[in-house]
């Protein structure tokens, strides 16, 4: 892989990881279109701890307060970190049996372009007519926590979008539009982290030649991305809602469905 495409896919991943347009599709589509060589699931995962990089900087202020309760058992915070926590078990559960299944069977184009369709139109549903009643993110119930975690695993078919589908179901829950974003990203950090670090586990003990240099710049390419979308995300949310981004998602994969 040469490092410009290293470059493009982090920045791919770090704008599409936190705007809910899945990162995970994109990176299956961008090498189809531009003819270039598949870079597996072991190079989307490192580049996703780029990722984790950003939000656990974006987020600091949160994630702080979620440490700091965790060790004094604070209810409030440290409840919200326990809650993220338990919350992400679904995930890594399935991730771990289905991996071999993801990958071989699932990251092709019709994958992700229905999943682009139908996720799309479920986002838009729960954005327009959602009931949004939690305002602060310290204040997510344990039913909505655990809803969102469940959700969580469709996010391994290509195509979904974790976050994409973490905020659908937080908005369904009751979650407003900043809340369920600001939790959606706050559960990404222990899966995303687990992933990461299992794949990096992967390549380190497998030996042979990595390319570490193209892994790194994807990496850093990422990771300052997705800094920028997380912080441009926040700040949009305050005047407007996910209806753009949920008809980009359907006009994207009728896009790649029939053309």
């Amino acid at each position: 892989m040469s490092i410009f495409h290293a470059f493009i896919l982090g920045l791919v991943q770090g704008i599409a990881e936190f705007l809910p347009i899945s990162s995970s599709g994109f990176l299956v589509l961008v090498p189809q279109w531009f003819g270039w060589e598949e870079q597996g699931l072991s190079f989307d995962a490192f580049i996703h701890l780029g990722t984790l990089v950003a939000v656990l900087v974006a987020l600091s202020g949160d994630v702080r307060r979620i440490a700091l309760g965790m060790i004094k058992r604070d209810r409030v915070w440290g409840g919200l970190g326990w809650k993220i926590l338990i919350a992400t078990f679904p995930v890594l559960l399935v991730g771990f049996f289905a991996q071999d299944f993801i990958e071989t069977s699932l990251r092709t184009k019709e994958v992700v372009a229905a999943s682009f369709i139908v996720w799309g139109m479920v986002l838009f549903a729960v954005d327009q007519w959602g009931r949004k009643h939690v305002m602060n993110v310290e204040k997510t119930g344990w039913k909505q926590a655990l809803v969102t975690g469940c959700a969580q695993v469709i996010s391994l078919i290509p195509g979904t979008s974790r976050s994409g589908i973490t905020i659908s179901a937080g908005l369904a829950s009751g979650l407003s539009r900043e809340t369920a974003t600001r939790f959606s990203f706050l559960l990404g950090i222990p899966a995303i982290a687990a992933a990461g670090g299992y794949h990096l586990f992967i390549l380190v003990s497998q030996g042979g030649s990595v390319d570490w240099v193209s892994i790194m710049v994807g990496w850093a390419s990422a990771c300052v991305s997705a800094f920028f979308t997380i912080k441009f995300l926040l700040m949009f949310l305050r005047r407007a809602g996910y209806a753009w981004i949920a008809v980009a998602r359907i006009v994207l994969g009728v896009l790649i469905l029939f053309f």
